[in-house]
């Protein structure tokens, strides 16, 4: 979290949804129009687009990190295509390709 951004969730005394939280950010001013403007060009208001960016986010990161559970046959046959060495024109292209690494 950067000095920028101060978050704290409490329920809203003014919600009547108790499922919706207040979260606060201090934001600077030059980012805040950034955000209206486009929530704008949107047709969102600034909640709604900072909420589903924020969501969006989230789920990226939490899928980055998604644990994929397979049974013992399915398993098996995923280590066996990775245990086969590369081979077809898109690995022959691949492997003459110029590297940008080597002078």
């Amino acid at each position: 979290m950067t000095k920028d951004m101060v978050l704290s969730s409490s329920p809203s005394p003014l919600s009547h949804n108790a499922t919706t939280q207040v979260v606060n950010m201090r934001i600077r001013s030059d980012i805040r129009e950034l955000i209206d403007q486009a929530a704008q060009m949107q047709g969102k208001s600034r909640s709604e687009f900072m909420i589903e960016a924020a969501r969006r986010e989230a789920e990226d990161a939490l899928l980055d990190q998604t644990l994929v559970r397979l049974d013992k046959q399915t398993y098996e046959q995923f280590v066996s295509l990775l245990d086969k060495p590369p081979m077809g024109s898109g690995f022959d292209r691949l492997m003459k390709a110029d590297k940008p690494w080597v002078e």
